[in-house]
Parts: structure tokens; sequence; C-alpha cells
């Protein structure tokens, strides 16, 4: 559902769509009497709406997981209830709260939003004291979270699946690396050595436990010298898990429907390298190029307008057998 006037990409392969505010209770009931199941791809949702839509709906994820990643703070002291590794965080709440905040994560940090940031954004870095002051103005008054510098190698994500019967299907984990704040590709294999790679699925697998998920989710680990550091949990699809339209027989989105449909989930065994490329603002005019290179998939989303930052496309490119 959206409040844009536009026409979602989407629709031009849907049955039917809705298009209304999150606080349209009449449209969101329609909406939920007319479908089977209810799923979300989007974390800016509302939660009250997911209630609305619950009252008559089965829906998968459920609220909890969304209230859990809304909010940097809560998710963060989740995972920590845990007994995971996180970097080390606290709450800002005002300029007040500054200097505490500051002793908790130490310096260098980053001073996050704590709700509605993504690919970069609602964030501003603190080297040292004398430059926090700005930092938290740039934020503009918003509810936020210090979060202290992790030194880590290399950025990874898994994206994994829980059915509604509890079982657990993971991929391997992929290294990604970021442009600006946003992704910019994903490499399959990672460069990690087989514990490693174990131990990231089954931090994935707790997380999904621990919510009683349904659903696809991506999780962001850091690796360092100390062990894997979870970053942040999407529950979702995730961009980080696009190279599975080329490297697996089922990949996230089918693995998605099977989870909340009830199917058994798809095995997730890799049977190609690939080499997932975000198609960013402008990088959308090259799609034609790429069209003519060996084991290229390109995948367009449909948006009417190319913008500097906005994810318009991606590529997976087959780089050898698994």
């Amino acid at each position: 559902m959206s409040s844009s006037p536009a026409r979602p990409p989407a629709a031009d392969v849907a049955h039917a769509w809705t298009q209304a505010p999150y606080d349209d209770l009449d449209a969101l009931r329609g909406f939920a009497q007319s479908c089977d199941l209810i799923t979300f791809e989007f974390e800016n949702i509302p939660a009250p709406a997911l209630d609305v839509l619950a009252e008559t709906t089965p829906l998968f994820p459920d609220r909890r997981a969304l209230e859990t990643s809304q909010d940097r703070l809560v998710e963060k002291t989740f995972l920590a209830g845990l007994g995971l590794s996180t970097a080390p965080f606290a709450p800002l709440d005002d300029a007040t709260g500054l200097d505490a905040a500051l002793g908790e994560t130490g310096t260098p940090a980053i001073l996050k939003t704590r709700r509605f940031g993504y690919d970069g954004k609602g964030q501003a870095r603190v080297m040292d004291r004398a430059g926090a002051d700005a930092a938290l103005a740039s934020l503009q008054g918003a509810p936020a979270i210090a979060e202290g510098f992790v030194r880590f190698s290399r950025e990874i994500s898994v994206i994994a699946a829980r059915g509604r019967d509890g079982q657990i299907a993971a991929y391997d984990p992929g290294e990604n690396i970021h442009r600006d704040g946003i992704l910019h590709t994903t490499t399959l294999p990672a460069a990690l050595p087989l514990g490693q790679r174990t131990d990231a699925v089954l931090i994935a697998s707790r997380i999904l436990n621990a919510l009683d998920y349904v659903g696809v989710m991506g999780v962001e680990l850091f690796v360092t010298p100390q062990g894997l550091v979870v970053n942040e949990i999407a529950p979702r699809v995730h961009n980080s898990g696009h190279w599975t339209q080329a490297g697996c027989a089922v990949d996230q989105f089918e693995q998605h429907i099977r989870a909340i449909a009830g199917w058994p989930l798809g095995n997730g065994a890799r049977h190609a390298n690939v080499v997932m490329e975000n198609l960013i603002g402008d990088d959308v005019a090259r799609a034609l190029t790429l069209a003519g290179e060996p084991g290229v998939q390109i995948h367009l989303y449909g948006k009417s307008e190319a913008r500097p930052g906005r994810k318009m496309g991606h590529v997976n490119r087959v780089t050898g057998p698994a």
C-alpha cells in the first residue's frame, strides 16, 4: 500500500492493487479481506497497521519482527539479549545525554536515528567530541542511538528462511561492498573460512528462532579478529540476497513465499559463484551494454525516474560453478 499517486511497478504483474495511506483503516480492512495471506517487504510500515491486517488474515512475518527491526535501539538490545556481539551502543535522546552516550561507545562513533534510516540515511559520523554536537544537530532532533566503530575486515550477510513449522534453510554468506552507504556488490563465495561461514548461519538461525519468525530475513554481520559482530537485521527479502536468482535452484523470493505459505523450504545450496551489482541512479543506462556480457542476468525494477542513490535494478554475473 502506498500514499504515492504513482502507479507502482509491481501493479503491472498484480491481479489487483490497493493504494491508500497506512492510517486508512477501512482500506486496510478491505485489502486484508481480499487476501488469503499477507506479507511485506518494507520496514517503514506503522506497526498498528499490521494489527488491523492481522485481524482477519494470516500475516507473516508478524508485528514483533517488524517492531524489533524498526528501532535501532530495540534491535541492538534484542541482539545483545541473545548473547550476540554487536557494536557498543547507547541511547541518545538529546544533547544532554551526548557525553554519557559517547562515554559508553567511545570515539570514533556513529550517531543514527533510531527509526527510518536506510542506505546510509539518518547517520552522522563523530570522530571526536569536538564534532559531536554538530553531528547530533544534523539528525534534527530525532530520537537517536550512538554506536561505536567496529574494526572489521569485511562485511557479510546471511539470507535465511524459517517456515511456519519452524524449519530453517539458509543460503551461503555473501561478501558485501558498500559505496556511500549503499550496497554496491555482493560476492559469492565470501572469503571466509568454513568455520565462520557456519557461525554466520548459526547466528541467523538463532535470531529467526528467537523471533518465532516466518519468512526470509537478511542478517548483516561484520567480520572482526574477535569473531562475527551482528550489524542489523531486515525482516524481508534482502538486496544482498538477489544473487540467489542466479546461484540457487530456489531463490530468496520463492523461498519467502514457500515459508509463509507453509510449503517445504527449498534447499539453499549454491550451484554457481555469483557477483551481484546494484544499478544505482544513472547506472541503469548501462543495462543494454551489460546485456551483451556472457553470464549476466539483468533485473530492472520499472521505476519511472533515475535519481542519485536510487536503486533502479541489479545485475547478477555468474563467474563459475560453485
